[in-house]
């Protein structure tokens, strides 16, 4: 008897563990375990240059990543009314973290036309560009992987590409059968745009999908021409 108490238990726990993955759609540690380790870098930056950060207000940016990383790890991102809400803050969280950082990439800019601020110092000004870049790619890749089809859960139930065709969307004999997109190849999305200027090895398909990416690589463009000729020329 006990030992068919254990093997209920067992199977109850397993039944459990896979309604949590139906429920996620997917695993939320990518996504944590990228802005986590963003945080310390931007932390860190923002210890080192307390008065001279691009946003003019140090610790807004990781304020607003601890808070997304208290809805990525309290709550799941899709299934039911509620959840869905916390899907929608968490992409009310991720905007912020987009005009945040779009925000600091104009403040970089304007004090590198200015010669003000961190411009004037060569490895300030790197590390704070690479703080900003580093925060753009992250931010659009995370509005890439919540907009998308509507969000991880509704993913799996679109086996269609809905904002985004990639590679093994479009041939699917490259891709083990049921394969879809997780954050991780969002991940690698934002920063081949943002390298690249352009789409890569995923397609566009929707206006907000086009326009996004359209932004970023501006957005990108402008931060790798003027922050590295700045910094050659400071550093000659």
């Amino acid at each position: 008897m006990e030992a068919e108490g254990e093997a209920a238990r067992g199977q109850a726990f397993a039944a459990d563990d896979e309604s949590v993955e139906t429920l996620l759609g997917e695993s939320r540690w990518p996504p944590v375990v990228a802005v986590l380790i963003f945080l310390v870098f931007n932390v860190a930056v923002r210890v080192w240059l307390p008065s001279k950060g691009a946003t003019r207000v140090p610790w807004l940016l990781p304020t607003v990543e601890v808070a997304l990383l208290i809805v990525l790890l309290t709550h799941p991102l899709t299934g039911g009314d509620d959840r869905r809400q916390v899907h929608r803050i968490a992409l009310v969280l991720v905007g912020v973290l987009v005009v945040v950082a779009l925000w600091a990439t104009v403040l970089l800019v304007s004090d590198l036309i200015r010669g003000k601020g961190v411009t004037n110092s060569p490895d300030q000004l790197l590390a704070s560009g690479a703080i900003v870049w580093l925060g753009n790619n992250l931010a659009f890749a995370l509005l890439y992987w919540l907009i998308d089809g509507g969000g991880p859960v509704a993913r799996t139930m679109t086996p269609v590409p809905v904002d985004f065709a990639f590679t093994q969307q479009l041939s699917p004999e490259v891709a083990p059968p049921g394969w879809r997109p997780v954050f991780l190849d969002y991940l690698h999305l934002g920063f081949t745009n943002a390298t690249a200027f352009s789409p890569t090895d995923v397609v566009p398909l929707t206006h907000r999908a086009k326009y996004a990416m359209l932004l970023q690589s501006t957005v990108a463009l402008a931060l790798f021409g003027l922050v590295v000729a700045r910094a050659v020329n400071a550093f000659t």
